[in-house]
């Protein structure tokens, strides 16, 4: 058992993470930035003044948990797959930090079902059932993780399911067209392979792993915080292909996952972006946003009899603009965004009594008369409103 003080992480009926019983959107990130600034903050602080509630611990590195603590963070420990022949070492570092204030959850192994250009798993399914067993009976006040990429079958990672609380998929859509081939991209350049290659494909691929997760269980969309040209080494890289999210392509992809079903977003890359690059103003506004809205983020979805018409713009409509309903102290936050290549013109309706909405992040409000919301959506937008009345 551990002390009576240890933090606990549990979820709730909907995969909300329950951190001491709170329920949290999770906001977190792999690593911090390259490398400290000159006011002498630590990385560490530096993601926590983004909003960000966990980082990833560098493996069996106290120092570095208690850093991270002290930074007001949380953390994830990735303790690999369990070795048949010798679980001491695993069993160790459990017991070691199992009780360390920092820790939030476990990691086994990263993308277990997928190997670059190969239908065979790099890890199969039973060593990490195994593993995830020795880790809840050590420690069963703190989940585990697991993280696949975008590929592979449902029924392939459904397979995982029983090794892991939370699911997570890393999904990074921003490439440049005609980038030379390298690890983890296919032959057309793509990261991932729906027909979709749009940055809307992170909705799809969050839809696909709800699947895998199921209902009711914590997911986490691994989302894109760096340049695929920059992984390369300085030397080969071109500098005409380093392409990061801009912030209206990071916030559609946040809101994106989150109307889908992400009950948290974790960003991967941000230890390979230097801090000259407009991503990280990008991104801190983003983050501030979600932030600002993380009551409402955490609290369970309602049902509203609300239904989003699209009007005619001269075009067809794919999958068109998606919503998702939030309650949060009397009021009704509707998060919406349009997941077309193409602009759109919406009609919301059955809003009730609601006669006004404020659009968050936006500096405007849009009336509601007889229940009916009309707004315009460039192509790939997000429209977050609070209405003044509830449904």
């Amino acid at each position: 058992m551990t002390d009576e003080s240890t933090p606990t992480t549990g979820y709730d009926t909907d995969g909300m993470l329950l951190i001491e019983g709170e329920r949290r959107f999770l906001l977190g990130a792999y690593a911090p930035p390259p490398a400290e600034p000159a006011d002498g903050r630590t990385a560490y602080r530096e993601l926590a003044d983004l909003g960000l509630t966990v980082v990833r611990a560098p493996t069996e590195d106290e120092s570095a948990l208690d850093a991270i603590a002290g930074a007001g963070l949380r953390a994830w420990v990735c303790v690999g797959a369990l070795d048949r022949e010798s679980p001491a070492a695993l069993e160790d570092t459990v017991r070691r930090f199992r009780a360390h204030p920092a820790l939030l959850f476990w990691e086994t192994v990263d993308e277990p079902a997928w190997t670059w250009n190969s239908a065979e798993a790099r890890v199969p399914p039973e060593p990490l059932i195994e593993t995830y067993r020795r880790i809840r009976a050590l420690d069963p006040d703190h989940l585990v993780y697991l993280n696949h990429a975008p590929t592979n079958l449902v029924s392939t990672l459904q397979a995982y399911a029983p090794a892991t609380d939370i699911t997570a998929c890393d999904v990074y859509p921003v490439i440049p067209p005609g980038i030379r081939l390298q690890y983890a991209l296919f032959s057309d350049g793509l990261q991932g392979d729906l027909l979709n290659s749009a940055i809307s494909q992170v909705g799809e691929y969050t839809t696909k792993m709800r699947q895998v997760a199921g209902e009711g269980r914590p997911l986490c969309m691994v989302l894109q915080g760096f340049a695929w040209e920059a992984l390369r080494d300085p030397s080969a890289q071109d500098r005409r292909m380093v392409l990061y999210p801009t912030y209206e392509q990071s916030r559609f992809m946040a809101y994106d996952a989150i109307i889908h079903g992400a009950t948290g977003l974790i960003y991967w890359g941000l230890h390979r972006t230097p801090r000259d690059t407009r991503f990280w103003a990008d991104l801190r506004r983003v983050l501030a946003e979600l932030l600002s809205l993380g009551d409402v983020l955490s609290a369970p979805a309602v049902r509203p009899t609300a239904t989003v018409v699209h009007l005619e713009m001269g075009h067809s409509v794919d999958r068109g603009v998606r919503m998702l309903a939030k309650e949060r102290d009397g009021v009704l936050y509707v998060l919406t965004a349009n997941t077309d290549k193409n602009p759109a013109r919406v009609r919301i309706e059955g809003l009730g009594p609601a006669t006004g909405a404020t659009v968050l992040g936006e500096d405007r409000a849009v009336r509601i008369r007889g229940g009916v919301l009309t707004d315009d959506y460039a192509p790939f937008d997000v429209h977050a409103y609070a209405l003044d009345a509830v449904l």
